[in-house]
């Protein structure tokens, strides 16, 4: 005989398997997802620091290319070299292996590539057995940087006694950097050659495990041997690379994936190292323990278990209480049916709950009065009751998927939006506070939500809203969208406020979005004044030079013509940070509000003429002409004397500079309505248009279609619009009817104030 279940144990046991069922469902698809995004994550970490150690390596071959590079140049250098002075020679490489420590071997060599002179051996006149790098830096005529893997008689020759004994394995792996030697007349004269030795240190590469951690391990292998390693301990070096690996490397090519180092296994990846000829020397490594990717996953798994067994047994529990609370009254109902099934038609179920079991008791009790005489009307109408109640369920079933679809999708929006919102009805209720707007005003949605604005005004300083949505209700029909600010408990708020419409388009209530740029502006603001700090303090010393300068040149007569030169140049550059200094500091300034304008009547043609005869001298050097038609009608402007010839200045020199030769630039004025319109004109080719929205940006160099010349400091146009702009008016760029380019500011008229 089959057991019988009660209605109570029924729901309990219908309620357990669905949970176990989506419980389980719900830990393996996190667990394998949790794998996934974890074997994911440890590609991307290998990934991006076996690059960084690629960019790293050759950091100090780049410091002793530059070091060099001044020296090869040097006409004090080229020409002992020339007169194979080994004495001097000598002496000068060891006062550069002073300044470069730790440099293993520093050699001249002269265009036959016979060494000169070493700086740790007095052995010379034989060639330098490095030809290929040599070779290539003779080629190219500049400095070249190789990884090479090199015999020990070499560096014994350089001067490395230790190398003299040969063990077993007869080469170094070094990187090697030279630096050719060309005179000025465009002579190949010979090459410093320098080198670091990897083999010396087995720490390398500098020390990245006080960047990586403990558990990354980065190593640098000759051919197939390790020969440093960012973990110092004599259980990794030396290791070799396993055949397949090593295969891939030798053909140029990268591997990621596991690999054993010593007695452990690594997740790894491994990049080749080349020579000058394309040829396979050794490798770059990053390598991290797989015991310590098992302890993350099953540190992982052991919280995800951990949780499902809480949200089991919390569900067991409800599953119990729930079913335990709707199995009593159907209970009842099941006993009053059987009474009716037997004939006691009096028979009534006594229900006190107000939910829907509560409203089937009573069904149930107004059936039992009525039985009798709908008996027959009950029966003629189930088949067409039944239909139509399948429908309706089947409609109020689709309706309810889409509305909690609908809800879903708005509120995952609106939870994960960074910009807060804040939305009241036609009441001023508050009705949606999302977490962003929650964690500006500091608050709890319980205490402001369906309560009038006015009413949680104090509750996380929200008056300020308050405020904004009385203007916008005031305004009923008229309301538009628009843009606030304000400071909420020392932040600084940006506020979009919008009207709500309904279906008939009356109003119903506020939008607002609001977004925290306290942050924004304390980095324009801390930017600034780095920039004028920096610049105040580059000004006097940068000042000094130059007068020094001018009062060498001055002295010619005790200078060659090479010396003149170098000095022209140093007063050239001198000139162009000063005024580029000068201009952050005017553009500094101006944001501060600590520049003081002078506006006082002007005439537009005076500052014109002015402005023409400050760039005439760079216009003929040019060979272009400036035409001025600005009239003589023109009612005066107001304005700063000095700065909107600044102005004119700035933008006539930008324009004889982007204009061809032979070309012409034109200066015309207009006025309109209460301003004046003064234009600059141009014949060189027009700006791009995705560079035009950058035109007004500071530190912005931009050029027309095909010029390619500069030397600005790029905030010439942006001084330009924050002059024009304290003058009340505007500054724009338009492309000229036949080409070219228009540059237009306007100042306000005299007469008008």
């Amino acid at each position: 005989m089959l057991p019988r279940f009660g209605i109570r144990t029924k729901l309990f046991l219908s309620i357990l398997p669905i949970l176990i069922l989506s419980y389980s469902i719900l830990v393996y698809t996190t667990v394998i997802s949790l794998y996934a995004t974890l074997e994911e994550d440890i590609g991307k970490e290998l990934a991006t620091n076996l690059k960084y150690i690629q960019s790293q390596y050759l950091a100090r071959a780049d410091l002793i290319k530059y070091s060099l590079m001044q020296p090869a140049s040097s006409e004090s250098v080229q020409k002992p070299l020339k007169e194979k002075d080994k004495f001097w020679l000598k002496g000068a490489l060891l006062r550069w292996e002073n300044n470069l420590p730790f440099i293993d071997t520093l050699s001249i060599v002269d265009a036959r590539k016979r060494v000169v002179a070493r700086v740790f051996s007095n052995q010379a006149g034989d060639r330098f057995e490095l030809n290929g790098v040599v070779e290539q830096a003779f080629r190219r005529k500049e400095p070249v940087v190789s990884t090479e893997l090199v015999p020990y008689s070499l560096l014994c020759r350089e001067g490395k006694i230790r190398f003299c004994v040969a063990p077993e394995n007869r080469e170094a792996m070094m990187v090697v950097v030279a630096v050719p030697i060309i005179s000025q007349d465009g002579e190949l004269l010979g090459a410093i050659i320098a080198a670091d030795i990897l083999n010396n240190d087995p720490h390398l590469p500098y020390k990245v495990q006080e960047i990586f951690g403990k558990e990354v391990e980065t190593a640098i292998t000759q051919r197939g041997l390790r020969i440093a390693s960012s973990i110092a301990g004599e259980e990794f070096l030396p290791v070799t690379i396993a055949p397949e690996i090593l295969t891939r490397l030798e053909k140029g090519n990268t591997y990621r994936g596991m690999a054993a180092i010593g007695d452990k296994i690594y997740e790894t990846a491994f990049a080749p190292i080349k020579n000058i000829r394309g040829e396979f020397v050794g490798s770059f490594s990053v390598a991290l323990s797989k015991g310590h990717i098992n302890k993350i996953r099953r540190d992982n798994l052991r919280n995800i278990l951990g949780s499902a067994i809480v949200g089991i047994l919390l569900s067991f529990a409800l599953a119990y209480f729930v079913s335990r609370k709707l199995a009593g009254p159907l209970r009842q109902l099941a006993a009053g049916a059987r009474q009716i099934e037997n004939g006691d038609l009096s028979q009534r179920v006594s229900v006190k709950q107000l939910d829907e079991v509560g409203m089937l008791a009573n069904s149930f009790n107004r059936m039992a009065d009525a039985l009798v005489e709908r008996d027959r009307i009950i029966r003629g109408n189930t088949r067409e009751l039944q239909v139509l109640n399948e429908q309706l369920e089947k409609k109020v079933a689709e309706r309810t998927t889409e509305l909690r679809m609908e809800m879903g999708r708005l509120e995952a929006i609106l939870t994960s939006m960074v910009e807060g919102v804040v939305v009241t009805d036609h009441e001023n209720r508050v009705i949606l506070c999302n977490p962003a707007a929650q964690k500006i005003f500091d608050l709890v949605p319980h205490r402001i939500l369906n309560k009038r604005i006015e009413e949680v005004c104090k509750v996380g300083d929200f008056c300020v809203l308050a405020n904004f949505v009385r203007q916008m209700c005031e305004e009923d029909g008229l309301a538009t969208a628009r843009e606030e600010e304000a400071e909420v408990k020392g932040k600084k708020l940006r506020i979009n406020i919008g009207p709500l419409l309904d279906d008939g388009g009356e109003f119903a209530g506020v939008v607002m979005s609001i977004r925290d740029i306290t942050m924004e502006e304390e980095v324009d603001r801390m930017k600034s004044e780095f920039i004028s700090t920096v610049s105040h303090e580059l000004k006097t010393p940068l000042t000094s030079m130059k007068g020094s300068l001018q009062y060498i040149l001055s002295r010619g007569k005790w200078q060659s013509d090479t010396d003149a030169e170098l000095l022209n140049v140093c007063l050239r550059n001198t000139d162009r940070l000063i005024r580029l200094i000068n201009d952050i500091l005017d553009i500094s300034k101006i944001e501060a509000g600590r520049l003081d304008f002078s506006l006082k009547p002007q005439s537009i043609g005076e500052l014109v003429r002015y402005a023409i005869e400050e760039i005439s001298g760079f216009a003929m050097n040019r060979h272009v002409s400036v035409n001025n038609f600005v009239g003589a009608d023109l009612p005066q402007v107001y304005g700063d004397h000095d700065r909107l010839i600044q102005v004119l200045t700035n933008l006539l020199s930008n324009a004889v500079k982007f204009s061809p030769t032979g070309k012409t630039v034109m200066l015309s004025a207009k006025r309109e309505g209460n301003y004046v319109a003064v234009s600059v004109t141009d014949e060189g080719d027009t700006i791009r248009w995705s560079d035009r929205d950058k035109l007004f940006r500071k530190f912005q160099q931009l050029h027309p279609i095909g010029i390619t010349e500069g030397g600005g400091t790029g905030l010439g146009l942006a001084i330009c619009k924050e002059i024009i702009e304290r003058h009340h008016g505007r500054i724009y760029y338009q492309e000229g009817a036949g080409g070219g380019n228009v540059f237009t500011f306007t100042v306000p008229v005299y007469e008008e104030f």
